[in-house]
């Protein structure tokens, strides 16, 4: 498989104190990670394409603890998810390749972490941006830990480039009141509740 081709590395921290209501005593934050890098692949199909899974596995890693000490700590993070961006030339499958070394790296690195990491995808030009979903590390029901965080750079992806995305939270959405499965309710046993 070929070599992994960094461009680029791009880290975003978030405080979110209200949302109109009253001020929080701790501010939500959010954390979100991009890695621009070129697109092995961009211009013709490849039908194998697995193997460059084990080599994007180093970088989901390093972004990943980025975002954790960005955080202060595994302790400190309830909420993640992961997303791909696509250039020019590229295919949605491509993106599909962060799925194992982004989301098993951050359940690694948090040694908890049992519900699956929500994901987003998607081919796009130059600026492109993307909602990554963001649920509860350890239980994808608890409703208020529902969000989203929006990423993108602005020279990327450029044509034949990847752009990888991670992203955690430290807790609840501010003013969360929507019902259904709390936090404190987590039984851990499936990933799901």
């Amino acid at each position: 498989m070929p070599d992994v081709q960094l461009r680029k590395k791009l880290f975003s921290l978030e405080e979110i104190y209200h949302e109109g209501g009253p001020v929080s005593d701790k501010p939500l934050q959010r954390v979100a990670a991009l890695a621009v890098i070129a697109n092995p692949f961009a211009g013709r199909y490849e039908p194998e394409i697995q193997g460059f899974m084990d080599d994007l596995k180093p970088l989901g890693l390093e972004l990943a603890q980025t975002l954790i000490d960005m955080l202060g700590g595994p302790e400190n993070v309830e909420g993640y998810g992961k997303g791909s961006l696509v250039g020019e030339g590229g295919e949605l499958e491509h993106g599909a390749l962060w799925h194992a070394p982004g989301g098993y790296a951050m359940r690694q690195l948090l040694g908890t972490a049992n519900a699956i990491v929500p994901s987003s995808k998607k081919v796009g030009g130059v600026g492109a941006r993307l909602d990554v979903p963001i649920t509860h590390i350890n239980a994808s029901y608890v409703r208020s830990h529902f969000d989203s965080m929006e990423v993108g750079c602005n020279d990327a992806p450029r044509a034949g480039e990847l752009a990888f995305a991670l992203v955690m939270t430290s807790g609840p959405r501010v003013h969360s009141r929507s019902g259904g499965l709390e936090a404190w309710d987590i039984k851990g046993e499936d990933g799901l509740r």
